[in-house]
């Protein structure tokens, strides 16, 4: 059994969402093995999550059915359902979108804007700059770390992390909402809702670019870069990745960029920032994917400027998590919750509207 177990139950909080998992990178796929074990050779047929409950004796049969149902449980290689039959020295292994965790968390006094909490869940307002999940150089002052203090006080124990609740995340440098569950129910029943794709997200990004279609829809197969590990990529041919949809709206045109509304239908690593760059239209400022310099515009040197400017101003990808919502997990009614674009998003926006109506006034 492996060494780490003790912390598992902890770490067994979903990540169906890793558009998610930005900047915690690490392993091919993203993924690292939290757990392992060979199945002895005298073993009968047994159920799964009934096998790894009796091995995992720190983890509930919740937590532990809803890790198979996201996919971060894997049997020779391969993710299996609960009732899957555990056979004599099948390899079983959980794995999870970030690092095995080798320190405790501290429970840090971090200011959080929480919109909506109740005894079941809350949901941030994160800031762009803030990671979500500790990983590897980045222990302190994490959404964790926030969580921790603001659910147990200043002298929560690194063993009830699990209480945390994430669900899913966002990329450290992406603002937005973001649901914790409180309570194990209520985390099983959203990261349920997260792996059927039923949860509403709508997204809102400033990009390169025009478009010809006020609307759309993108499909492409996501999945890790063969040529760049840090980066995801989309495999035209449905080679390889994970299947990834993204349907877009435009909200303002600039000409030069644009302003659009996307909401996922799928979460995939990065989907957004990489669907829209392998469609031609960056993220405004997204270093990974291209954004971070003049793609579309005149070459006049107070264009450079302005843009330059505009980087200055947020100094990030233009993308904001804007609006959530999902079936609360104990009433069973709607619940949706909208945010405002925070104020270097907003800051931008007015600079291209300053920008563009003094390039209309010149026209005419």
């Amino acid at each position: 059994m492996h060494e780490h177990e003790e912390l598992l139950d902890e770490q067994l909080t979903l990540d169906n969402d890793p558009e998610l998992i930005s900047d915690e990178e690490g392993e091919e796929g993203g993924l690292y093995e939290h757990f392992n074990v060979t199945v002895d050779k005298g073993q009968s047929l047994l159920r799964l999550d009934k096998f790894l409950k009796a091995r995992m004796e720190r983890s509930s049969r919740n937590r532990i059915q809803a890790a198979i149902d996201s996919g971060n449980v894997l049997v020779n290689g391969t993710a299996s359902k609960c009732s899957y039959k555990v056979k004599p020295l099948d390899y079983i292994q959980v794995v999870m979108p970030y690092p095995r965790r080798d320190v405790s968390l501290i429970p840090q006094d971090i200011p959080l804007e929480i919109p909506y909490e109740d005894e079941d869940l809350l949901l941030v307002n994160k800031p762009a700059g803030m990671v979500v999940h500790p990983g590897v150089g980045n222990h302190y002052g994490t959404l964790v770390n926030a969580l921790l203090y603001h659910l147990q006080g200043p002298d929560a124990e690194a063993a009830s992390e699990d209480r945390a609740g994430l669900v899913h995340r966002i990329d450290k440098d992406t603002s937005g909402l973001l649901v914790i569950a409180k309570n194990e129910e209520a985390h099983a029943r959203l990261a349920k809702q997260f792996f059927d794709h039923s949860i509403y997200r709508r997204y809102v990004a400033l990009v390169w670019g025009n478009f010809e279609e006020d609307e759309g829809t993108i499909i492409g197969n996501i999945g890790r870069s063969p040529r760049e590990r840090q980066k995801m990529y989309v495999f035209e041919d449905g080679s390889d990745g994970k299947h990834a949809v993204t349907h877009y709206k435009v909200l303002r045109r600039y000409g030069y960029v644009t302003l659009v509304e996307c909401r996922l239908e799928t979460g995939r690593t990065h989907q957004i920032r990489v669907h829209m760059s392998w469609k031609g239209h960056p993220l405004f400022n997204d270093a990974r994917y291209g954004g971070d310099r003049i793609l579309k515009g005149t070459t006049f040197s107070k264009y450079k400027q302005f843009i330059e400017n505009c980087f200055e101003l947020m100094p990030r990808q233009a993308l904001h998590a804007k609006a959530l919502g999902f079936i609360h997990p104990r009433t069973g009614k709607e619940l949706l919750l909208d945010s405002e674009l925070p104020a270097d998003f907003k800051a931008v926006l007015q600079k291209w509207d300053t920008y563009t109506a003094a390039v209309d006034t010149a026209e005419v």
